[in-house]
């Protein structure tokens, strides 16, 4: 269910072609359609021609509860200076888990630098 089931129906008559390194296969890429949906980073689909974009990378902690219900919701933000994490994701939530456990994931901002993943 979820998003995977929207996004199939929506790319149904679409070739896709997952896990491609573009840059490693750029011109035939580019030779191959008329139009070529990049979603990577766009300073370096220009070669850093204008210079390096500053992005924010995410930290991820990983906790198991001996609980069965730790917030109730799949996601909930936190937007107080004196919290350090952005979010606490309780993954039960997404499809109506009923373990007797838990897990959740806490999302910690953090600075980025070449080689980490740019979230924003």
């Amino acid at each position: 269910g979820g998003y995977n089931v929207i996004i199939e129906n929506m790319l149904k008559d679409v070739e896709v072609e997952l896990g491609v390194d573009f840059f490693a296969n750029r011109q035939e890429l580019e030779a191959s359609a008329e139009k070529v949906v990049f979603t990577g980073m766009i300073d370096q689909y220009f070669d850093y021609k204008h210079g390096e974009l500053e992005y924010r990378s995410l930290r991820f902690e990983h906790e198991v509860l001996d609980k069965e219900n730790y917030q109730g919701n799949a996601v909930v933000n936190y937007t107080e200076r004196e919290i350090p994490y952005t979010r606490i994701i309780e993954h039960k939530h997404f499809e109506y888990g009923t373990q007797d456990k838990t897990v959740i994931t806490r999302e910690y901002p953090a600075d980025w630098k070449r080689g980490d993943e740019p979230y924003y």
